[in-house]
């Protein structure tokens, strides 16, 4: 039975068609500390930093840090921060191992280790890939102050739970020791994401100062701290127990956590960095003045899209994205849903949103990856409202169609109600799952589950027009709960070839 374990020691006997790092990973230096070493940073983030340091760039690797579970750390640990990545495509498979993260901390276990990490003048550029639900948001969209763990980080400073009371400590620690400030860049899947860490971190600062009665942190962190945003975009389906019986296979060493990703991968970054940052530009990233034209079309096309195929392929019975996309009458939704979304991107900066969507399309015929979409369908209240609520109301604003995207919240809810019926219990998880899941049990009139859900998630909050949406979902609701997505579609004039 294989027992030996990916690691410093056994990269040299790994298969020639493995990529391996090709620079000494004992001259490497941190310069970036990453909260929330998921599985997207490790396909998306670690290998622009792991080419950077291929080139020769030695002072920007990786420290990682989970805020919650130990799991990821857990699986690298023993390996020495290497794990394999596999680049699957429908003509096969790639393996890279990375070697960018050169250690792991785990938060709950020891903050003081994360602060300490934070504050080394060594590190001037702070990453986040923490998932929209961790920026603690309240439903108007400012900061949940009431969140037990807002509690918590203010009245512990020195040992914090949130990216918010890491974040902000450190910033004191370094600002007191005269060290210049870190960088702020966040990659989450959220617009603006700079922008909004930012303008939450400036409001947790400013509830800290109220507390202690001193009034500069959160002015400094206001007008002194760079916060870029950016765009990230690649696919990572979640492994499998299969997934690592076969890379072990081809390794002939045991690999605890390989990634799975895709070949396509884009990063665009607002370039913002007073202390410095690694050369992107020259490994693929795009570096720009305004990153807003790029998530937004991201959002609306890819993530809209990605979660139409979602909650519909569940309701459909397809398991994942390529055989959902393969549905016809699935494929046709998406192509005028891409058609109805489209005219609310601006026209004036350049984006290419026919090839763009084609991409898209080779992209979700990937048969190799295997992206469950109930791996996509999690956290639906805190993605909709970019992806799909945003484009519906400029949509209305505008007087254009709108009859697509609107059927794509409806299936976010059908989908919910469905958990525990026609779906697996839990089979996707959602933020406002202990009131949700009551809510939709009532089977209330269509009507008045989907404006007790808008109520409940906050969408098109305070819009004139918020009650149109409603009523477009509702519609839309009652064809799938009458017969499920045939009748929907149906409706729209889609029918089965």
């Amino acid at each position: 039975m294989m027992n030996r374990r990916l690691s410093n020691a056994t990269v040299p006997e790994l298969p020639a068609a493995t990529a391996v790092p090709s620079y000494d990973r004992n001259s490497i230096a941190p310069g970036i500390v990453h909260l929330g070493v998921g599985a997207f940073h490790r396909a998306h983030q670690a290998v622009y930093v792991d080419d950077c340091l291929a080139a020769g760039e030695t002072d920007w690797g990786i420290v990682g840090v989970s805020l919650r579970s130990p799991d990821t750390r857990d699986a690298l640990a023993p390996q020495d921060g290497l794990y394999t990545l596999a680049v699957r495509s429908s003509g096969g498979e790639q393996l890279r191992v990375v070697g960018s993260i050169l250690s792991m901390l785990v938060a709950p276990e020891d903050p003081g280790a994360v602060l300490a990490m934070l504050t080394d003048p060594r590190t001037r550029i702070v990453t986040l890939t923490i998932t929209e639900k961790a920026y603690l948001r309240a439903a108007g969209g400012g900061l949940d102050a009431a969140h037990p763990d807002i509690v918590h980080d203010l009245a512990n400073p020195h040992a914090p739970k949130t990216a918010h009371g890491f974040l902000r400590e450190a910033l004191a620690r370094r600002r007191a020791a005269g060290t210049p400030a870190f960088t702020v860049l966040s990659c989450d899947n959220l617009p603006a994401n700079g922008a909004t860490l930012h303008r939450l971190l400036v409001e947790f600062a400013a509830l800290h100062d109220a507390a202690s009665g001193d009034a500069d942190l959160a002015r400094h962190i206001a007008d002194e701290i760079a916060f870029p945003s950016s765009m990230v975009d690649r696919i990572v389906p979640a492994t499998t127990d299969a997934d690592r019986a076969r890379i072990a296979g081809e390794l002939g060493v045991e690999d605890a956590w390989p990634v799975m990703t895709e070949p396509f991968c884009q990063w665009v970054i607002e370039d913002d960095f007073p202390t410095g940052r690694p050369a992107w530009e020259k490994l693929g990233a795009t570096m720009v003045g305004d990153v807003e034209p790029f998530e937004d079309m991201k959002l609306r096309l890819l993530n809209g899209s990605h979660s139409a195929i979602a909650y519909l392929g569940l309701l459909s019975g397809h398991a994942t994205v390529d055989r959902a996309f393969a549905d016809p009458t699935i494929r046709q939704f998406v192509d005028r849903l891409w058609a109805e979304a489209i005219p609310t991107l601006p026209e004036d900066a350049g984006l290419d949103t026919a090839a763009y969507t084609a991409e898209l399309a080779e992209r979700f015929s990937n048969t190799a990856l295997a992206h469950r979409t109930a791996q996509i369908a999690n956290d639906g209240s805190q993605k909709l409202p970019q992806r799909i609520v945003a484009s519906a109301v400029e949509c209305i604003e505008a007087g254009t169609e709108l009859v697509h995207l609107t059927l794509v919240v409806a299936a976010w809810i059908a989908a919910c109600a469905a958990r525990g019926k026609t779906l697996p219990e839990a089979h996707f998880t959602d933020p406002l799952d202990a009131a949700l899941t009551p809510l939709l049990g009532q089977q209330l009139p269509a009507n008045e589950t989907v404006a007790a859900v808008f109520d409940l998630a906050g969408f098109a909050r305070d819009h004139a027009e918020r009650q149109t949406l409603i009523e477009l979902v509702a519609v839309h609701l009652v064809h799938l709960r009458r017969d499920g997505p045939a009748l929907a579609f149906a409706a729209l004039g889609i029918e089965s070839e």
